[in-house]
C-alpha cells in the first residue's frame, strides 16, 4: 500500500486525450538521504529545472521510431510482438512497453517522436529515471486507452520499467521525486509513503565533475556492506534496526563487527539523522537558509570520509564553490564522480563561475514541478 500526501496530479490528469503530446520530467538532486533509500530509510530529494522532455504523435505503422538528436541517436522497434526482445543491457524504451502492456495498456498505433534534455547524462542527476517516467507518460497517452496516470502510477510505473525489469539494485526515490517535482519527504518504513514539503528555496548551483560514476563499485561496497552487516546483527539481535539504531547501540556491538563495518553503520545512522534534522528544519519558518547549507556540508563530510563515495575533483568543486559564497553542498548521487550541488542564493553565478574554473561544468538551478504535460 503506497500512502500519498498530499494527493497530487501534477497539473495534467484532465487534459483532453490527444495524438500528439509534449511531455517533461525534472531530474533530481538528493538533499539529504544518499545512500538511505535501500536501506528503507527516509530521503529528501529536490526536482531540479534541467529537463527531458518527448513530443510524440501517434502513427498509423505499429512501430516505435524516437530520434535523440542530443546524442545523435535512433530508436526504432515494432509494436507487432507482444513481448518485446531487448537488444541492450539497459533497454528502456522496450521494458516501458512490455510494463505497460502487462498493466493492460494497447497500442493499435505506432508512435513517433523526438526527445529533448538538458540534465547531465550518468552523472547522479536521475537523467534514466526521468526518461523512463516521461515514456510512461507519452506511452500511456498514446495507447488505445488515451490515459493520463498520476504521479505515483508514473512513480511505479517508471521504477519497474527501468529497475525491476533488469535486476538492477537501484530504488524508487528517482522515479518519485521526478513524477512528484518539488522538495519531498520519502519514507519507506513501514510502508511507502511521499509527501510534498511546502518549504520555499532559493537557487542552487549544480556542478559535472565530468568523470564517470563508479556505480557498481560504490553499491557493492556501501550498499551491500551495510546490509550483509545488518543481517549479521539481526541474527545475533532479532530486534535490531536501522530505523531505531543508535551511535551507541552500534557501539555496544563493537565486538561483533569489524572496524569497517562499524565504520559504514555509524555513517549510515549519522546521515540517517541528518535526514530526519533536515525535515524538522524545512517545516519550519522562517526557514533557517544557512543552516541547510551546513547541515548539507555536514553530510558530505560523512560521504567523503565514513563512506567514501567523493572524488578529489568534487572535493576541489565544493571548495571552490564554498569560497565563492555558497551556504554548503556536498556530491549527489551514488558518488565516485557524477555531480555536486551547493545551495547558493546569493550571487550563483559567481558559485558557478567558482566551480568551473577548477574543471567543472557548472548549472544554475531552481526547484521544479514534476512531470507534465507541455505545450506543443
Amino acid at each position: 500500500m503506497i500512502s500519498v500526501t498530499p494527493a497530487s496530479t501534477s497539473g495534467s490528469s484532465t487534459t483532453q486525450p490527444s495524438t500528439q503530446v509534449k511531455i517533461s520530467t525534472p531530474g533530481r538532486v538528493c538533499l539529504f538521504g544518499e545512500h538511505q533509500d535501500y536501506l528503507h530509510l527516509p530521503v529528501v530529494p529536490c526536482a531540479i529545472s534541467l529537463r527531458v522532455s518527448i513530443a510524440a504523435e501517434a502513427i498509423a505503422e505499429r512501430r516505435v521510431v524516437l530520434s535523440l538528436p542530443d546524442i545523435q541517436a535512433h530508436e526504432t522497434f515494432s509494436l507487432e510482438e507482444e513481448q518485446l526482445t531487448y537488444s541492450a543491457e539497459r533497454d528502456y524504451f522496450r521494458s516501458a512497453v512490455n510494463v505497460m502492456r502487462r498493466e493492460g495498456f494497447t497500442f493499435g498505433c505506432g508512435i513517433r517522436g523526438t526527445v529533448h534534455g538538458t540534465i547531465p547524462i550518468n552523472s547522479g542527476t536521475s537523467s534514466s529515471s526521468a526518461l523512463v517516467v516521461t515514456w510512461i507518460d507519452v506511452l500511456a497517452r498514446l495507447s488505445d486507452q488515451r490515459k493520463a496516470l498520476s504521479p505515483s502510477d508514473l512513480a511505479r510505473l517508471g521504477h519497474m520499467a527501468e529497475v525491476v525489469e533488469f535486476g538492477e539494485p537501484g530504488g524508487m526515490m528517482d522515479h518519485y521525486s521526478t513524477a512528484f517535482g518539488g522538495i519531498l519527504a520519502i519514507d519507506f518504513h513501514p510502508k511507502l509513503h511521499v509527501a510534498k514539503i511546502d518549504a520555499t528555496l532559493g537557487t542552487f548551483v549544480l556542478g559535472d565533475s565530468q568523470e564517470p560514476k563508479d556505480t557498481h563499485g560504490i553499491l557493492a561496497r556501501v550498499k551491500f556492506g551495510v546490509l550483509n552487516t545488518v543481517r549479521k546483527l539481526s541474527e545475533i539481535h532479532p530486534g535490531f534496526s536501522l530505523q531505531k539504531a543508535s551511535h551507541k547501540d552500534v557501539d555496544d556491538l563493537a565486538d561483533r563487527l569489524t572496524p569497517v563495518e562499524r565504520e559504514l553503520l555509524h555513517g549510515t545512522v549519522e546521515n540517517r539523522d541528518f535526514t530526519r534534522e533536515a525535515r524538522r528544519l524545512l517545516a519550519t519558518q522562517p526557514l533557517d537558509h544557512h543552516r541547510l547549507g551546513l547541515l548539507l556540508t555536514e553530510h558530505q563530510m560523512v560521504l567523503r570520509d565514513v563512506q567514501r563515495i567523493s572524488t578529489p575533483k568534487i572535493d576541489r568543486m565544493l571548495e571552490a564553490a564554498l569560497a565563492a559564497g555558497a551556504y554548503g553542498g556536498k556530491i549527489n548521487g551514488s558518488g565516485g564522480g557524477g555531480c555536486m550541488f551547493v545551495y547558493a542564493p546569493e550571487n550563483p553565478q559567481a558559485v558557478a563561475e567558482a566551480i568551473e574554473r577548477v574543471g567543472g561544468k557548472a548549472y544554475v538551478v531552481t526547484p521544479d514541478g514534476g512531470t507534465r504535460l507541455e505545450q506543443r
